[in-house]
């Protein structure tokens, strides 16, 4: 079976890349709110790191931020920022840790907003996926002008670590684009559901 390029041989990776990444919708966007926060708070936890070492953390990150209930996280205080950077196997950055209670209760106002987040992202990026059939990796890039529009919109919002890559990151991650290359298994087989 044939796999995106950035796939190494880590049966994390694999699993991650075969049963999550870049999903193929044909009606709406599928994701739950918590789901998207977790999504949000692990591609900012990337931020100058490789996926994948966010991916063997996911566990800790989970137990760390009350398994991504946003109205928990968004209680959390300096203690609890100060627990996480000292207790729990999640990248030890400050910035980083005390961001996703920031980004929690911007998570809330806009959940407040528009009923959901989910509903808010769905409706940003113009209610549809967008499919691409990039040939190679090297031809995916790493932000475009819809992922830049997005990362200040949020940033509007009260969000922090969502800049253009990082928010490219995550509309990949969700299928918000559908970046699988040409050859990969994933692609093909959403050219037969097609």
């Amino acid at each position: 079976m044939e796999r995106c390029a950035w796939v190494t041989d880590d049966p994390l990776y694999k699993d991650y890349h075969d049963y999550e990444w870049g999903p193929f919708f044909t009606e709406g966007f599928p994701h739950t709110d918590t789901y998207l926060f977790e999504m949000l708070t692990l591609e900012g936890a990337q931020a100058g790191l490789s996926w994948i070492t966010i991916l063997k953390r996911r566990e800790e990150y989970r137990k760390a931020f009350a398994s991504f209930d946003v109205h928990k996280v968004a209680k959390y205080t300096q203690d609890d920022v100060e627990r996480i950077l000292t207790t729990t196997n999640v990248i030890r950055n400050r910035l980083k840790v005390t961001s996703v209670i920031q980004n929690a209760k911007a998570f809330i106002r806009v959940q407040e907003e528009f009923g959901s987040f989910r509903q808010y992202v769905w409706e940003f990026f113009g209610r549809k996926q967008t499919i691409h059939h990039y040939q190679s990796h090297e031809e995916v890039p790493a932000w475009t002008e819809d992922s830049k529009a997005w990362s200040k919109d949020l940033k509007k919002r009260g969000f922090s670590f969502v800049g253009p890559t990082i928010c490219y990151a995550f509309m990949q991650a969700t299928g918000i684009v559908f970046d699988h290359t040409i050859h990969c298994m994933q692609y093909k087989k959403m050219a037969d559901d097609l």
